[in-house]
């Protein structure tokens, strides 16, 4: 099971995700670097909400964090890669899911 935390966003509104996918939420870079900091086990971050912050906060706080994704139409941020996949949160789970199981 992949568990991918999605930062920002409208969380309830996100279709169910396939179910080798579990989806954590945070709802700003703080708590993002919280639920880093506790969970060890997640394989991506999803930044939806003020990315260049989020990105810089957790590359700060957090020694090996997990890939970091932003959607495409995000600004290039040091540090995260931008996804292809269309601006629905529930596409861009699933393209994050793709990219680090490697299909």
């Amino acid at each position: 099971m992949l568990a991918i935390l999605v930062v920002g966003g409208p969380g309830a509104e996100e279709a169910e995700p396939a179910s080798a996918i579990e989806v954590l939420h945070a709802r700003d870079a703080d708590e993002a670097v919280e639920k880093l900091g506790r969970n060890r086990r997640i394989d991506a971050v999803l930044v939806l909400d003020e990315p260049a912050g989020t990105v810089a906060a957790i590359r700060e706080d957090i020694v090996a964090p997990p890939p970091i994704f932003l959607p495409r139409d995000a600004p290039p941020v040091p540090g995260a890669r931008r996804l292809e996949a269309p601006g629905e949160t529930g596409a861009l789970v699933a393209a994050v899911a793709a990219e680090i199981s490697g299909r």
